[in-house]
């Protein structure tokens, strides 16, 4: 779903609660946190971001109906999703293969899995890129390194099958170092974008990576797996959800971005080489 059509159920569905509550602005604003100006804002026509997510759990809880309802991936208002802390995915005890996370990929295993990153793709990481973020985000260098150690064991298994779509723009933001990347050297820059062609080669075709216009698209992180859950990355949250119509909703939306990539599976590899030799070419 577009970010603009989600903003505008959300906002709706927001005004249908305030009548339904009876309570004026300022009444309805406090009894789920947040100031009168701040609950005009996200009630205005010109409105097109969601709050965040500890004021979309506040709210659904408040008024009693699912976080898939709120966001207009359900019609149903019961509760059928339920919100997680990355905490609990991050810092669980024993490693990557023992959280939630780790959980839901062994039971989607045979079926397909889709994702769309924040950034990097994970197992696409080398380890100085992982040291890297971990610095820059003040996260465990263990517990992602452990991740993508995991992601890419996961990849190798016979019966796996992921696809991954991100904007081409973030790799092309990568390559000339800018953004977040503006303090990582252009030289392990070049390696990372080779290692990523190595391992798009070495785990074709039950990984496949597609890239689309950023400018044309727009995704939140999410990754769906298979028919059982989806998982929307908000920040330092997950929000899970179960109910069969949102995930087949955001199927649909993985899928418009796969049939809209520029740069497709088998021409990713490549992609991320010339990158590196015509963006990162050695002096």
């Amino acid at each position: 779903m577009d970010k603009r059509d989600l903003s505008g159920v959300f906002r709706e569905r927001l005004k249908t609660l305030l009548q339904r509550s009876g309570q004026n602005q300022s009444a309805f604003a406090a009894s789920v946190g947040i100031d009168r100006s701040a609950l005009s804002q996200l009630l205005s026509d010109e409105a097109t971001r969601l709050p965040r997510a500890e004021t979309l759990m506040t709210i659904a809880a408040e008024h009693k109906v699912s976080l898939d309802w709120l966001l207009g991936l359900s019609q149903d208002e019961g509760l059928t999703g339920e919100i997680r802390e990355s905490l609990e995915i991050e810092d669980a005890p024993g490693g990557f293969d023992r959280t939630l996370l780790a959980k839901w990929h062994a039971e989607a295993v045979g079926t397909k899995i889709r994702y769309v990153p924040a950034g990097i793709p994970d197992l696409l990481r080398t380890e100085a890129l992982v040291e890297y973020e971990a610095d820059i985000s003040n996260k465990s260098r263990q517990s992602q390194a452990g991740e993508t150690q995991y992601r890419i064991d996961y990849s190798r298994r016979p019966e796996t099958d992921m696809e991954v779509c991100m904007p081409r723009h973030t790799l092309e933001i990568f390559a000339h170092g800018m953004g977040i990347w503006d303090r990582f050297p252009e030289r392990e820059r070049r390696e990372q974008l080779h290692h990523m062609a190595d391992l798009l080669e070495d785990l074709y075709p039950t990984f496949r990576l597609f890239l689309y216009d950023g400018r044309l698209r727009y995704s939140v992180p999410y990754t769906i797996f298979g028919p059982y859950r989806a998982a929307i990355y908000v920040g330092e949250m997950y929000m899970v959800l179960n109910a069969t119509q949102p995930i087949r909703t955001l199927t649909r939306h993985f899928d418009n971005l796969i049939r809209s990539a520029e740069i497709n599976a088998h021409e990713a590899a490549g992609f991320a080489r010339r990158l590196a030799e015509t963006e990162l070419a050695p002096a």
